[in-house]
């Protein structure tokens, strides 16, 4: 026997209602606005990277099996060792610099008012294209210093404490009392005091001569001293002036260091005046004059950026140079919510500057730096247009990296299969970078 409800009982409840969505969308509605980036996405991303692993496995004419015969290859091969070396690099030191510059230009932009302003310009260089950057250091890496602003920069700097030598090319001309030895010039005879010398030599071209070079003066004989002239000892013309004797139009070399040699031992030394002139002691009575080396030395060119040894760093640099800058804005927004007080507490406590920022500015903005670097150490393992456009011919293989071999590879030597091993494989390495990555950022949305 049933009982009734009790009056004034409100119907019984119903079971569990589904709800409905929010926007009221139907499932095979949102399917079908899904399709077309779903097609997209399995033409342009899921069939090649299958259609990569099965060729892979083929050789050159992708008719025979090779089975892992390709992924041999990525360690047999001298130009894929290269450039897996180079990736290597890549990895270990652009990610690390780079977001180091941007932690620092993040904290310093904080404390100066045209902050902002620093961080557009430093920003700037991520709008420029690889191709466009490329473009831009190869010139700045130039060897010429009249061309490539680094060896500008380091020829000045090098300059400033070692000056470069006048006379590169200078030389003795015919019937020269001179001969060379070790780099230099040395007289035949040893001379006296009383004398008067003759130092003619040839081959600065007039445009090179010192600045406030005179014209080369008649040496005179002083007692109880050794004097002389050191001079270009040619006039243009044909037949025109006289061998081994300072014509009118003939100038001294202005800075010419003289040395007295005897016994091996430089007794006395003297630099000669703007019209060529010189005068030494009578202690370098009976030796032999000399020109050292040091006047002769080729004028200092600056370093082979581009060279075997320093390719891949340049080009590293030029990456860093690009994402500074993407590191810092992030970074910089990391630090924007840093709560102010923990680091007003640290300092109260009587932590100085570097002791706040080491030990809780970076803390704090660990999480953001692991993005950062994650990110960076993805990029820079597909990099490709700045090692193909910077990096010469001359010196391509010395800075191979594995895109550049995978490119090389697949349409310069004919090997598609190794290429499309090579393309596997650095799938296989930015996998697990990308899953951390996307681990670390589900973990800061929970937060």
């Amino acid at each position: 026997m049933t009982s009734d409800p009790p009056a004034g009982a409100g119907p019984a409840p119903a079971g569990p209602r589904r709800r409905k969505s929010v926007t009221g969308t139907r499932k095979t509605v949102a399917a079908l606005f899904l399709l077309p980036a779903l097609v997209l996405l399995g033409a342009l991303v899921v069939y090649p990277i299958g259609y990569s692993v099965v060729r892979s496995f083929y050789d050159r004419s992708g008719d025979g099996f090779a089975g892992f015969d390709n992924y041999r290859a990525l360690f047999t091969d001298d130009g894929i060792r290269t450039a897996l070396k180079n990736n290597v690099i890549w990895v270990v030191f652009a990610p690390t610099v780079a977001t180091a510059l941007g932690l620092i230009f993040a904290v310093l932009t904080e404390r100066v008012r045209w902050g902002t302003a620093f961080k557009l310009v430093v920003f700037m260089p991520m709008a420029i294209s690889m191709l466009a950057a490329g473009i831009i250091f190869r010139l700045v890496y130039d060897q010429d210093p009249d061309k490539g602003v680094a060896n500008a920069v380091w020829v000045g700097v090098h300059d400033t404490f070692a000056q470069s030598s006048a006379f590169p090319n200078a030389h003795p001309g015919r019937e020269s009392p001179l001969v060379a030895q070790g780099g230099g010039f040395v007289t035949k005879a040893p001379v006296r005091t009383g004398e008067a010398v003759t130092l003619p030599l040839v081959g600065v071209a007039p445009d090179q001569m010192p600045d406030g070079a005179e014209p080369a003066a008649v040496p005179k004989a002083e007692p109880g001293k050794i004097t002389g002239t050191t001079w270009q000892d040619f006039t243009r013309g044909k037949g025109v002036g006289t061998l081994g004797a300072p014509d009118p139009s003939e100038p001294g070399y202005s800075g010419m260091r003289i040395e007295a040699v005897k016994d091996g031992r430089v007794v006395a030394s003297a630099k000669a005046a703007a019209d060529g002139t010189f005068t030494l002691p009578a202690a370098a009575d009976g030796a032999v004059l000399r020109l050292p080396a040091s006047n002769f030395q080729a004028p200092y060119n600056g370093l082979d950026w581009l060279g075997p040894s320093l390719v891949t760093p340049a080009i590293i640099g030029s990456y860093v140079w690009m994402w500074a800058g993407f590191a810092m804005v992030l970074i910089a927004a990391g630090l924007a919510g840093v709560p102010r007080e923990l680091l007003e507490a640290a300092r109260v406590d009587g932590a100085n500057e570097w002791q706040v920022f080491r030990r809780v500015t970076v803390p704090l903005l660990a999480p953001v730096l692991a993005v950062v670097a994650v990110t960076l150490m993805i990029n820079v393992l597909k990099v490709f247009d700045l090692v193909f456009i910077i990096a010469p011919g001359s010196s391509q293989d010395d800075a191979n990296v594995l895109a550049l071999e995978l490119y090389r590879k697949g349409f310069s030597e004919d090997q598609p299969g190794v290429a499309s091993a090579i393309a596997v494989f650095l799938l296989l390495l930015v996998i697990p970078v990308m899953w951390f990555n996307v681990r670390r950022l589900r973990r800061e949305v929970r937060r």
